[in-house]
């Protein structure tokens, strides 16, 4: 009875040891080399928010594409719909929220959820995407060289998928 006992409290601890490393990810310290793939995505934002060429090309890999609204943009193509959007009024925010990053040797990947808005003459409407980006370290800076963003509907469908 003992040893069951013992067993017993053993994989318990195992489980909540799990159990805690996989909780969110705002709950646990990011590393140096995390929270440089984090910056990175914050600075394609600020460029795209101020329609800045330049900082664009200095946080993207050569091939750079996007998969956003149901279309891949290639290299600046993106830049060019933002911009195209901001002339006709319309502003974005976009915030890194609850990243899940993840470091291998010169390769990283992302994903997080982006809080924010889109605001035009009529006010502003909160909005929230599931984002993945992928980056490559080059030269020692991390380059971002694939993301996806994929817009949360504003009530989101039930689940209708089993996982068993």
């Amino acid at each position: 009875m003992r040893v069951r006992s013992i067993f017993a409290a053993n994989v318990l601890a195992i489980v909540l040891a799990f159990a805690v490393r996989s909780s969110s990810g705002q709950e646990r310290a990011l590393s140096a080399d995390q929270t440089r793939v984090v910056d990175t995505v914050k600075e394609i934002f600020a460029a795209a928010a101020v329609d800045d060429l330049a900082k664009f090309h200095a946080v993207v890999g050569p091939g750079f594409y996007l998969y956003d609204a149901g279309a891949r943009f290639d290299g600046d193509a993106i830049m060019t719909l933002i911009k195209a959007e901001h002339a006709k009024g319309r502003r974005y925010e976009w915030n890194v929220t609850e990243p899940d990053v993840h470091v291998m040797g010169d390769a990283a990947w992302i994903a997080y959820v982006n809080k924010g808005g889109v605001t035009d003459a009529s006010g502003t409407v909160p909005q929230q995407w599931l984002e993945s980006a992928f980056l490559e370290r080059r030269g020692g800076v991390w380059k971002i060289v694939f993301m996806h963003s994929t817009r949360v509907p504003a009530a989101p469908p039930a689940s209708t998928v089993s996982m068993r």
